[in-house]
């Protein structure tokens, strides 16, 4: 038989309190309390996923069982209802593994090292902004979201702008970036940057609504 005290948690992203974090102004704070996450012992892995496509990150927990060989994957439903609205973001890489037969524009998968911002105005007029890089990380294990959910709080202002970039070949100084306007809130963005050296040239794909299904959008922004 294995045994194991390890369990998984979450991290609360606050204020500050504390002297060792004042020059960054924020600190995360371990919340035990959670009945269904206590209830996996043994914990090796777990992750945010959005398993509804709804727009709120549920939660998967992997666990060993009896021996080290055995595994079992939980699925925690997220069912916290907030008046609140997002936009998900999924740049691809547009390659295709050889020539792309036909003249098929690729789409190929999601790319790491793209940086997406948006600007809008939040419910009492002010400006707001928020930004994410897509798969940071290349740690082991490091099992980040395919995509980027950005929160917008609740206000159901269109964005104003969206910005996305692209990694660039080591020697090029421009930027390959590109921007859209007036972008629906709980909407899915799937940017697909074809051809690279074209970053004004990009295909967008748009779904709406709060389960993010319903009409599709196609956008290409000719240079």
């Amino acid at each position: 038989m294995f045994y194991s005290n390890q369990q998984a948690f979450l991290l609360e992203n606050i204020p500050c309190n504390n002297v060792s974090c004042k020059s960054v102004r924020r600190m995360f704070k371990v919340i035990w309390e959670l009945s269904d996450l206590n209830q996996i012992k043994d914990a090796v892995v777990a992750t945010f996923f959005d398993i509804y496509e709804d727009g709120i990150l549920d939660i998967i927990v992997l666990s060993k069982g009896s021996s080290n060989k055995d595994f079992a994957i939980h699925t925690l439903k997220n069912n916290f209802e907030a008046d609140a609205y997002f936009v998900k973001v999924i740049v691809l890489s547009g390659l295709c593994s050889n020539d792309c037969p036909r003249k098929i524009t690729p789409f190929g998968v999601n790319q790491p090292g793209p940086y997406i911002m948006y600007t809008t105005v939040d419910a009492n007029g002010y400006l707001k902004n928020g930004s994410a890089g897509q798969l940071s990380q290349s740690a082991h294990f490091a099992l980040q979201l395919p995509y980027n959910v950005l929160g917008l709080g609740r206000s159901a202002n269109f964005l104003d702008h969206l910005y996305v970039g692209i990694p660039r070949p080591l020697g090029e100084k421009s930027v390959r970036k590109q921007e859209w306007t007036a972008i629906i809130p709980n909407s899915q963005l799937i940017v697909i940057p074809y051809p690279h050296n074209v970053p004004r040239r990009k295909q967008m794909t748009e779904r709406s609504d709060r389960r993010l299904i319903g009409s599709i959008l196609m956008l290409c922004d000719m240079p």
